[in-house]
This record gives structure tokens, sequence and C-alpha cells, in this order.
């Protein structure tokens, strides 16, 4: 990564880390946080800057384990507190933090055996809680922004300008009359958050042979969002990092270099 010129890594911490707060939730084999902060480390020497991600999304939060089905409970704030504000040590006070919230819809759960679906004031309410805990540990929150492809004029009135935005679109094709209704409304949303003043850092995809996909993001985003509120570009890759999936990852991290090179060489 660092070899291609990138200089930030976001990792989904999760249950992969024998938490010190909640121990419990740990899958078998999780790092213990002192391995972790050792790699943390190895990171920095090597130019690229650690950022933890927690995704609370309904969706997305099994690796809670029995605190997922306890959402919006004191029980269930008080491990949140306890996750982030642990993220937050073992990180050293990271710039960042993303919260995900991505995709928390009953369409996305309608495969789930036990489906929780958060919305209206609730949903905002518990968001709210979110990025206050990380703002009280001095890190700014982060999170995915497909939330506005919903419930846009919501959005826009209660969303905080201070919280980083990732729209995302894993699509290859920006031209507009050959994308579906989904995608338009996904790639709408890159010039909407910037024409409502908000902080951006795009994301492409390489998890599903999609190889255009960061490269197609970063021009079309470079012309639709202001540089000062384009804070960056994410490549994403769904997929774990285990030996069946080197080939794809490694491609992905040489398109996102290729990505860049275009960029710079085109400021």
């Amino acid at each position: 990564m660092a070899d291609s010129g990138m200089n930030m890594i976001l990792i989904n911490v999760e249950d992969s880390l024998k938490w010190d707060s909640h121990p419990e939730i740990a899958v078998r084999n999780a790092w213990s946080v002192n391995k972790l902060r050792s790699e943390l480390d190895k990171m920095r020497k090597m130019g690229l800057e650690p950022i933890p991600m927690l995704n609370f999304s309904t969706t997305h939060d099994a690796w809670l384990g029995k605190y997922s089905k306890m959402v919006s409970t004191e029980k269930y704030y008080i491990v949140c507190r306890d996750m982030i504000a642990e993220s937050i040590d073992i990180f050293d006070k990271p710039r960042f933090l993303h919260l995900g919230m991505d995709e928390e819809t009953a369409a996305n759960q309608r495969r789930a055996d036990f489906v929780v679906v958060r919305q209206n004031d609730l949903w905002w309410a518990d968001f709210y809680f979110l990025i206050g805990e990380v703002e009280k540990g001095g890190t700014q929150p982060w999170t995915w922004s497909d939330y506005v492809w919903h419930y846009p004029d919501q959005y826009y009135k209660k969303m905080p300008k201070s919280v980083i935005q990732s729209n995302w679109y894993y699509g290859q094709d920006f031209s507009s009359d050959r994308m579906s209704e989904v995608a338009r409304t996904a790639v709408k949303a890159y010039a909407e958050l910037d024409q409502h003043g908000y902080d951006q850092i795009p994301a492409g995809s390489n998890h599903f042979h999609n190889p255009k996909s960061i490269g197609n993001t970063v021009k079309y985003c470079k012309e639709h969002i202001d540089d000062s509120k384009l804070l960056g570009f994410l490549q994403t890759f769904w997929k774990p990092t285990i030996e069946t999936y080197r080939t794809l990852i490694l491609e992905g991290i040489e398109l996102t270099g290729e990505a860049k090179k275009w960029f710079e060489e085109n400021q």
C-alpha cells in the first residue's frame, strides 16, 4: 500500500480483537490489544495512518454478539461507549473513527433470521449518541452516506457538517443514461453532498471484479466535488484478508495507486 502511494488504512476492528472492555465479543484467535498496537506501530513506520472502524449499522453489527440484540437499550449504549473509547485509546487518538451505519434497511436484512431496523428519530438519536462519544475522545466521526439516498431532505437538515461523509458507488459506469435508478441516486449524492458543504472521502471498490470502479470514481469526483472538501478516496475490498483473496486485494491496491497517480497528474 505504501509503495502504491497510499497513506491511510481503515481497519474493521470489531470482533477480531480481544477488547479489554468487552472480551466476550471476540472471535476465536482474535488479536490481543498488545498485538494490534504493535501492528499499528509498523503501519505508521511505513507511512500508513491507521484509522479504526466499528460498524454500528444493525445490518452489519453481528460482531457485537449478544449486544446486537439489545439495540437502543441502556446496555447497548454502555457497550458502544466503551468500545469507542477503547478504540480511540488503542489507536492513540486517531484523527477519525468510522462508525459505519450503512444499509440499515429492511431490504438489506431480508435474508436475516433476526431483523432490527432503526428509523426516523431513533436512528438519529442513536447516531448523535455515537458521534458524541467519538467527539468526546477528540476524534472526528466518519460515516457511510447511503442513508441520504433514502431520506435526502432529512439528511441534509440533520447531518452535522463535522461528520466526514463516504458516499459509495461500486459500479464502473458513470454515464447516467446507462445506469439504474439506484445507481443514479448513489452517484448524484456526491455532488449534492458537496453542494451542502460536507467534507467527503468517496469510496470505490474492487470486490466483484470491477477494476474501473476506483479510477472512474476519482475522475468523476474530481469534477463534481470542490477540492477544499475532497479529503481523499477510499478503496474497499469487502473480502477477508486470507490467501484466497490475495490477488484480488493486491490488484485493488495497484488500481488505487494508478488512480492516485492520475489525480496528481491532473491537478
